[in-house]
């Protein structure tokens, strides 16, 4: 008779499903690194975003809604003003939520359509809808959606209609760092700038569209008008069309050249507040990964699949402070070959996103700012940890600074 010894067979088991655990989570985190080093390379080749100018000049509403955006809407305004297009081609409309009366009066003496709104639950999606259904029919041909703290380059509008007039239906501009003055800024217009090089430009060079931002955004303004009806969404609004447009099987172009400076979080307060908004939406909308297989299935819908695949993409941030931890633990209790993998994809995941790095940005202050990544992978994982329901109630960032010089 043969005797088992029952420690030997749970330690077996025991390193059995470890090791099945650890091929998944590698299988994982390679994927996602995958991913980002396929649009990396990609957007190293060039976009031909600017398109040739056109004699035609469209009408276009500028819609800037903003919550109590008191102290960076009276700039942002006068910069609009002051945009290369014919005054009489463009309109802005501040939609304002709870502003301070002396920031209303200011506004109404500028030249601007001012639309004061109020909501039990404020959202960018009602305070849009709430002025279009104000405005004039058929008195547009653009919609461009900006931030209350969005500065347009002065050139800003007039490649947006160059672009229409060539037809291109929906588009996402340059949004790039207003501010860089501390190290979570810096690391915030770092991300920023690797979104625009991975799901923008990235994807427009492989024949995907670009993903949106929430602002800089422009589209034909009564498809944007009709869109809108049915967005309901409290945070995320943006994939919600983003979504609805691709689903659609329409495109969306980036225009690399059309810069608009957007405020970056400056301290870690704020970071955990805006995290967790994004990571509430992007677990939302993971819903639609079946739909988009059954449309990539039925419809060749590539583009719709590919967006729904990116909502299940793990956040950058924590794939980089997961890789060194477990290829650390890896050194100590891990075959040779499973360190060897690790560590592999810990140096194909640095490579990856070195590559969506701009080269302005290697200098001393973004080296000096790198130090500050562990204490954001900590906060990145409160913010997942807290970012159930977030999507379900407004989250405001309060927005302060100017564009540095």
């Amino acid at each position: 008779m043969i005797h088992i010894n029952n420690n030997t067979m749970i330690s077996d088991y025991t390193f059995l499903i470890l090791n099945i655990l650890q091929i998944i989570i590698l299988f994982i985190l390679g994927m996602n690194t995958l991913y980002i080093l396929i649009f990396s390379i990609a957007g190293h080749f060039k976009l031909t975003s600017r398109q040739a100018t056109s004699d035609t000049f469209l009408k276009i509403a500028v819609l800037i809604p903003g919550y109590k955006e008191d102290a960076v809407i009276i700039d942002t305004v006068e910069e609009v003003l002051r945009q290369d297009y014919p005054k009489e081609g463009f309109d802005i409309v501040v939609i304002a939520d709870s502003f301070k009366k002396e920031t209303l009066d200011i506004l109404k003496v500028l030249k601007v359509l001012l639309i004061e709104v109020s909501f039990e639950v404020s959202t960018k999606a009602k305070a849009l809808n709430q002025a279009m259904s104000l405005l004039p029919d058929n008195n547009y041909n653009l919609a461009v959606v900006l931030d209350a703290d969005n500065i347009p380059e002065k050139d800003f509008l007039r490649i947006i209609n160059d672009a229409f007039n060539a037809g291109i239906f929906a588009i996402q501009c340059h949004r790039t760092a207003k501010n860089t003055n501390t190290s979570f800024a810096i690391l915030d217009a770092i991300s920023e700038e690797i979104n625009n090089h991975i799901f923008r430009k990235g994807h427009c060079i492989l024949g995907l569209s670009s993903s949106l931002i929430g602002s800089g955004m422009a589209f034909d303004y009564s498809y944007f008008k009709n869109l809108m009806k049915d967005v309901k969404a409290v945070g995320g609004f943006d994939k919600e069309i983003e979504l609805t447009i691709l689903r659609e099987g329409r495109r969306i172009q980036y225009l690399e050249n059309a810069f608009i400076y957007d405020e970056k979080v400056q301290v870690s307060e704020v970071f955990i507040k805006q995290r967790r908004r994004w990571l509430s939406a992007q677990l939302h909308y993971s819903r639609y990964i079946s739909d988009s297989f059954l449309q990539l299935v039925s419809k060749g819908n590539i583009d719709f699949f590919d967006k729904a695949l990116q909502m299940l993409l793990l956040p950058r941030i924590l794939i980089l402070g997961l890789l060194p931890i477990i290829t650390f633990f890896s050194l100590l209790f891990n075959p040779v070959v499973y360190t060897i993998a690790w560590a592999g994809l810990l140096l194909l995941c640095i490579v990856a996103l070195l590559l969506a790095v701009p080269r302005k940005m290697y200098n001393f202050k973004t080296l000096s700012a790198i130090m500050d990544l562990p204490k954001g992978f900590i906060l990145m994982i409160f913010s997942l940890m807290s970012s159930k329901g977030a999507n379900k109630r407004f989250i405001h960032t309060e927005h302060t600074a100017k564009k540095s010089k």
